[in-house]
């Protein structure tokens, strides 16, 4: 019965990978738990600092910080943030598709492209499609530190204050629930002015000391919380396709060990039987 030691093989083989899984599951929904209390602490500061910002480029101050400066679009800069790690399921792949999206209409313009990526994936990914990447980094790990997130940033923000670039996109998973995870793109500079009619034609701020030393500090610090933002959210989005993924592979183990014990005992029930035949047959002979 060689058929049916390799069918056993294969069960064991199955079990093996399903108790991985199923650690794998495990480990993912309690970082999630983690990962989804660090965004849910950040997302007040971020979306209050969001707004403030966005009055301010309503207003009129004396200064015009050029985050705040709409210009002619020649060059784009896309921050793009994906995971270090695979095996969570469409998550790096639905990412990937709306920055494809985001470049080609880009590139259909005549604009250029420059790519700061965050993550493993993202940096292959780009690399391999041709995309012109200025700056990089990963192993951003489960609780992401600001220090680490800023450097790269730098280099687009750099460059679009020198005139090099034109305007700046974020792309990054935002966590919806544990089971949906949604791309999404934003324009991080220049800022967009505030969508409510009322605030576009008396909102104003009193600036002490001055308009330029508190916008200068103010837009530093939006750009900073909304990339870490993008991050914390992404790795949410991470730990929760994650747990998902590893649930349905486990779920999967679970029905090919049922079809291969199946499979075993077709095997098996067909070996006894012909051996009964044959001693049948011999016994008849004699």
């Amino acid at each position: 019965m060689a058929g049916g030691k390799e069918i056993k093989t294969k069960i064991a083989s199955v079990k093996n990978t399903q108790k991985i899984t199923a650690a794998m599951e495990m480990v993912a929904a309690s970082k999630m738990r983690k990962a989804q209390d660090q965004m849910y602490a950040t997302r007040p500061y971020s979306n209050r600092i969001a707004t403030v910002v966005h009055h301010v480029a309503s207003a009129n101050p004396e200064y015009k910080h050029p985050f705040l400066i709409e210009r002619e679009i020649k060059r784009a800069g896309v921050i793009v943030i994906s995971t270090d790690r695979g095996l969570c399921g469409g998550l790096n792949t639905n990412l990937f598709k709306e920055g494809l999206n985001l470049l080609g209409d880009l590139d259909s313009k005549g604009i250029g492209i420059e790519v700061v990526t965050f993550g493993n994936k993202a940096l292959g990914y780009f690399k391999r499609i041709g995309a012109r990447i200025v700056a990089e980094t990963s192993h951003i790990g489960d609780s992401p530190e600001i220090s680490k997130i800023i450097g790269p940033v730098q280099v687009l923000l750099q460059k679009y204050e020198q005139g090099e670039i034109d305007i700046i996109y974020l792309l990054h998973n935002e966590f919806v629930n544990t089971m949906t995870q949604k791309p999404t793109s934003v324009r991080l500079v220049p800022v967009e002015p505030a969508d409510d009619d009322e605030l576009k034609h008396h909102w104003d701020y009193i600036y002490e000391p001055d308009s330029k030393e508190v916008l200068d500090n103010v837009l530093e610090r939006y750009i900073e919380s909304l990339v870490y933002q993008g991050v914390v959210e992404n790795v949410a989005c991470e730990m929760a396709a994650r747990m998902i993924a590893m649930k349905n592979a486990t779920e999967n183990a679970g029905s090919m060990i049922d079809e291969l014990q199946l499979i075993y005992n077709r095997e098996r029930q067909a070996s006894i039987t012909q051996e009964i035949s044959e001693i049948v047959g011999g016994a008849a002979a004699v």
